[in-house]
């Protein structure tokens, strides 16, 4: 239920883009900061977005149908996608999930200080930002 949760708020977040940041029930805040056509690559479009862990904030296990490249601003974040090593990423590093991948853990590395991370999204026009894994 959280999983569908997440999505629909993502999703209604990045479809009114930039009008409000949307908080889900897990500590974290989503707010779109642009969303682009690629005229070079028809029917793609790039999506920008900040994530704010709230200490102890984390999301649920999920996907992108889209390449997603992270980059940490503030605090430190927890990482790990199926088949690799969980990671733990401080301001100024970088981490790639890429179309295939399932995101089984994204989460603050604290239980007492906030985390902010952008997240740039290469992906189908129209295709959901976020989707669900059971």
């Amino acid at each position: 239920m959280r999983s569908v949760l997440l999505t629909l708020v993502v999703s209604a977040t990045v479809g009114l883009l930039g009008t409000f940041a949307a908080a889900t029930e897990d500590g974290a805040i989503v707010t779109p900061l642009m969303q682009k056509d690629l005229p070079n690559y028809p029917g793609k479009e790039g999506l920008m977005i900040s994530v704010k862990y709230e200490p102890g904030g984390s999301s649920p296990i999920h996907k992108h149908d889209a390449n997603a490249f992270v980059y940490v601003l503030e605090g430190s974040i927890v990482m790990q996608v199926k088949g690799e090593k969980e990671v733990t990423l401080s301001p100024g590093e970088t981490y790639y999930e890429g179309p295939s991948d399932i995101h089984l853990v994204s989460r603050n590395a604290s239980t007492s200080k906030p985390a902010k991370f952008i997240v740039v999204l290469l992906k189908n026009k129209d295709a959901p930002v976020v989707m669900p894994v059971e």
